[in-house]
């Protein structure tokens, strides 16, 4: 890490630019910026999330880690051309997803956002982990990204769905089943 910051605002912002780690400088409403901000908006979340679980939850650990690749990913978007998501962190989930979608009973309903405290937060997580997506795929049109980081984030939303399925459970809640027409 370059100089750290012993003022907080610096004034340069405030003509609706930002800095880059590169120290190019781009509009606020760009959207590499708003894929540093959804990754950070993410990180923000599963932080609530892992504020619901114990210390000793087999969960905690893994979104902790999840955590600094998520860091590591708003990095990535900070300093246009990087690598920092690679295939590892790709099938690393992957394999925690089947570990713990393997306890998991086949889906044959749609499932709603709830089923506990901490599944209504892995949900939320979830969905703005589709959001972060989203707004990764739209970079992608506009300027060259490391494709690992547009599917870290689909595989990590497919992970927190099934978290969310495993908190519900294991919190003796109910799963939400969507019921058509209600």
């Amino acid at each position: 890490m370059g100089n750290r910051l012993s003022k907080i605002y610096t004034k340069t912002g405030d003509d609706g630019s930002t800095g880059l780690a590169d120290g190019s400088r781009i509009a606020k409403n760009a959207q590499r910026v708003d894929a540093m901000g959804s990754a950070d908006e993410l990180n923000c979340q599963i932080g609530v999330l892992i504020e619901c679980l114990s210390n000793d939850d087999e969960i905690t650990p893994l979104l902790k880690r999840i955590q600094h690749h998520l860091f590591d990913l708003g990095g990535e978007f900070a300093i246009p051309g990087s690598r920092v998501i690679r295939d590892e962190h790709i099938e690393w989930l992957e394999q925690t997803l089947d570990k713990f979608n393997e306890s998991l009973p086949p889906l044959k309903n749609f499932i709603l956002p709830g089923g506990s405290l901490a599944a209504a937060h892995c949900h939320m997580a979830r969905s703005t982990c589709r959001r972060a997506e989203r707004v990764v795929v739209a970079l992608g049109h506009e300027d060259s990204i490391n494709t690992a980081a547009r599917h870290y984030l689909n595989r990590l939303s497919d992970l927190l769905f099934v978290l969310a399925r495993c908190l519900a459970r294991r919190e003796g809640a109910q799963e939400v089943l969507w019921e058509q027409g209600q």
